[in-house]
């Protein structure tokens, strides 16, 4: 977001969007985001962001992984994925000369990352070396994770408070979407947003990180940056050198950016094509209009829900997706919701429903094969099974190269 200008709830729109980049004839990882990016930039030196219009390029804290994002604060969600879609094309062709390309979805299917890991060695390299001294970033948590963040801006206190209420809520239903990694080491995992089950434990050594994944109940930036100060607190003894800004540290399901007024989403796994990913926001960003009008429930009871309970739900959620069992009566009512218990699929059905005309015909067609059909995690294990081999995996993943080409959905 533009830290220039304060702009009001969903007046604008940020998103980033992390791919996979794989061997075209193996579908491996490939450690190969430096020359991707030096080749985007054309400059013939290492880069870790280039400017391609209304979407730019970056690097991240692994090699084998690149970054597209709006470029700025973008006014609609309308026409962003073919944005995307045409920079996916843009990656490729400049891929195919090391035959690589991208890839979506929350986690690679077979990476071991013990031995496939290559942390970025160019420009900012001290922080990513500091965060693998610390933490040991040769695990699925840390480098074989890959997700959609939706960034929303608030103008001011007021705005943050009523809009962190409303995310807070949203964040346990979003797996039930955007769930798309049910497999990991070869194997399904139990889970079908395996990327949220180990990304929750991946900083487990300083707890204050990450909290429960759910935000705690701050709504307001005076309350909210005393726990940037329990961060610092509690990294300083493991970074004597102050490398890592708690700012950044903060890893959440959601943080806030004083420093561009906005609230980062992160929960949301990458999709198998912009269409897919862009769906999803508008879904989200429906349900969060909902709440911060107070059009199903008052801000007071938004805000008053811990934590831990939402926690629960969440887990919940990321295990069993579209499937899970909500079987409280009040947290379905905070989404207008009047029965004891539903699954998340068919809380998802209800909202986006009484929502319908939020949606361009094009995202309501994507978003409804979604409802209908489960999260792509649900559609790959109809494919696969649930023991599938390398050959069934890599079968998968060369249709989802071909999806995230075509920008279509899983078949």
């Amino acid at each position: 977001m533009n830290a220039r200008r304060r702009w009001g709830l969903f007046e604008v729109f940020g998103i980033e969007m992390e791919y996979m980049i794989v061997d075209r004839d193996t579908l491996a990882v490939r450690p190969l985001a430096d020359l991707l990016l030096r080749d985007a930039a054309g400059t013939g030196a290492w880069a870790e962001d280039v400017e391609r219009g209304a979407i730019g390029w970056s690097n991240e804290i692994v090699s084998h992984l690149v970054e597209l994002k709006t470029n700025g604060p973008a006014a609609s969600l309308a026409g962003l994925d073919e944005a995307f879609h045409a920079d996916v094309l843009e990656a490729n062709r400049l891929l195919a000369p090391h035959n690589a390309m991208l890839l979506g979805t929350g986690a690679h299917p077979w990476m071991d990352p013990s031995t496939e890991t290559r942390i970025w060695p160019h420009g900012g390299a001290e922080i990513y070396a500091t965060y693998d001294r610390i933490f040991g970033c040769q695990g699925h948590g840390w480098s074989n994770l890959q997700s959609t963040h939706l960034n929303l801006p608030f103008a001011d206190d007021e705005q943050f408070g009523r809009l962190h209420a409303a995310i807070r809520l949203a964040l346990p239903l979003i797996p039930a979407l955007a769930a798309s990694s049910p497999f990991l080491d070869g194997r399904f995992t139990g889970y079908l947003d395996a990327r949220l089950e180990t990304y929750r434990h991946n900083q487990a050594r300083i707890p204050s990180i990450t909290g429960r994944v759910i935000p705690e109940r701050l709504f307001t930036e005076r309350d909210y940056r005393g726990l940037f100060e329990r961060i610092a607190s509690d990294i300083r003894p493991h970074d004597p050198d102050g490398v890592l800004d708690p700012l950044f540290l903060n890893s959440r399901g959601a943080i806030a950016r004083f420093d561009r007024n906005a609230i980062e989403i992160r929960v949301i796994d990458i999709q198998e094509c912009p269409a897919a990913d862009l769906a999803v926001i508008g879904a989200v960003v429906a349900l969060l209009r909902q709440l911060t009008a107070e059009s199903t429930a008052p801000l007071e009871a938004q805000q008053a829900w811990p934590e831990d309970l939402l926690a629960d739900i969440l887990l919940a959620v990321a295990k069993d997706g579209d499937q899970a069992r909500i079987v409280d009566g009040d947290y379905l009512r905070m989404f207008g919701l009047r029965e004891r218990a539903m699954t998340a699929g068919e809380a998802w059905r209800r909202i986006c429903e009484r929502a319908r005309d939020d949606f361009a015909p094009d995202a309501r067609r994507t978003l409804g094969r979604i409802l209908a059909e489960g999260p792509l995690a649900r559609r790959l294990l109809r494919s696969t099974g649930t023991t599938p081999d390398r050959a069934v995996l890599q079968e998968a993943c060369r249709t989802l190269a071909g999806c995230l080409a075509g920008n279509r959905l899983y078949p």
